[in-house]
């Protein structure tokens, strides 16, 4: 086993045996380069399994894909991006002609497909439109990953695509993944949409198992605006194309494969945070020594998802006071006397008392793209990490006329 390293230019597509592609077909208003259909493909048979919002409301799209995933026969996803599917009497039957067109397109039966959309809700698709555009989906190994990806992205600035390789058992494996999120992200096992592709042979048990570790540590880490979507869905299909004999929980190689899942994830969900509309800076919570791992996850969460540490971001301003508040109402154990807190490794507040420190250096520190936000409990060993963005007037702006 080696290191996990990136694949240059990666993406859904990289790992053996995967095609895909993308079209504008007339979801969305036309603009360079808009794409908002697509569909990703194994080449052959294939495992696949998800995590979904927790939302009570639900996509007819997501209804319909988790009982195909679970039903065990996907290989496919047919995509589309611009309306969301959801709260409309059509839903269900709109995503069932959706994956009709799409698997009768690929040559496959439409159990074998599932489909995702994002967008407006409660608008219904225009599936005239989808059928004249559905026959123009080219599937390609290379640069269809990259139209893929740009075929599912809605207020996004940018295609997020990504992938990493590693050695297990003496075979190399890779796993690709794009992502699509600006607005609308606080997930709940999963975050806006993002598929993930990988020609290792994974038994269903550890496949299932990575996927939920991996996105309990980084998708559902990660807040934008403290909204969950009707859509969220995270889907991982594997393939076996890299040949190495099926891994599952006892295999040596089980380790490695899901750190390179959480390295990969990891990145692409920060590519989430930092494509935020109006943001233009991220920053971490990293939370140390705290009493379990529950704990350090929800209080992460928290300061990551609180307005005032958001805005204080955007400011620039070292109010060390909202990221101790945001921590005290997490519902999770902590002590005042204990907690110790440093902004990029500069000690704010040493066990529960202020530190005089250097406000216009503290500033400048914080006039950077990325700020980090350190909080040390004192009461264990347990740690966590959760990513936010700033809160900007640009975020307020676009969401008042997201629909005009």
């Amino acid at each position: 086993m080696t290191g996990v390293e990136f694949v240059s230019d990666g993406g859904v597509t990289s790992p053996k045996g995967f095609v895909a592609g993308g079209v504008y077909s007339g979801i969305k208003t036309s603009g360079p380069g808009k794409l908002d259909l697509g569909i990703l493909m194994s080449e052959r048979p294939c495992l696949a399994v998800g995590t979904y919002t927790l939302n009570l409301i639900k996509s007819g799209s997501l209804v319909l894909t988790q009982e195909r995933v679970e039903a065990g026969r996907v290989r496919a996803v047919v995509a589309s991006s611009g309306i969301a599917n959801a709260v409309v009497e059509a839903g269900h039957r709109d995503a069932i002609e959706l994956t009709d067109l799409a698997a009768r397109h690929v040559g496959l039966d439409p159990d074998e497909m599932a489909v995702c959309t994002t967008g407006l809700i409660g608008v219904e698709l225009p599936m005239a439109l989808i059928r004249a555009g559905m026959p123009k989906v080219e599937l390609t190994h290379g640069d269809g990953g990259d139209a893929f990806a740009r075929s599912i992205l809605t207020t996004d600035r940018r295609a997020k695509s990504a992938a990493v390789r590693c050695e297990i058992d003496g075979h190399r494996i890779t796993i690709g993944g794009c992502v699509k999120g600006s607005g609308m992200i606080h997930p709940n096992m999963a975050t806006m949409l993002a598929f993930l592709t990988t020609d290792a042979a994974v038994k269903p048990e550890l496949l299932r198992s990575a996927l939920s570790e991996v996105v309990g540590e980084t998708f559902n880490m990660v807040s934008v605006d403290g909204d969950s979507s009707t859509n969220d869905t995270v889907l991982l299909f594997a393939n076996g194309e890299a040949g190495n004999a099926p891994l599952n929980s006892e295999s040596p190689g089980a380790a490695a494969f899901t750190a390179a899942l959480r390295e990969l994830s990891g990145h692409l969900c920060k590519e989430l945070v930092r494509d935020a509309e109006g943001s233009e800076r991220i920053f971490s919570v990293q939370v140390e020594e705290a009493a379990s791992r529950d704990d350090a996850r929800a209080i992460a969460r928290t300061v990551a998802s609180s307005s005032l540490v958001k805005s204080a971001i955007h400011g620039n301003d070292p109010n060390w006071g909202r990221v101790i508040a945001a921590a005290g109402r997490a519902g999770a154990a902590i002590e005042e006397k204990k907690i110790s807190f440093f902004i990029n490794d500069v000690c704010l507040m040493e066990h529960g008392l202020p530190i005089s420190f250097h406000k216009e250096a503290i500033i400048s520190i914080m006039n950077n793209p990325e700020v980090e936000l350190t909080l040390r409990l004192g009461l264990g060993s347990s740690s966590a990490a959760a990513w936010g963005c700033e809160l900007t007037e640009g975020y307020v702006t676009f969401n008042s006329a997201y629909t005009t």
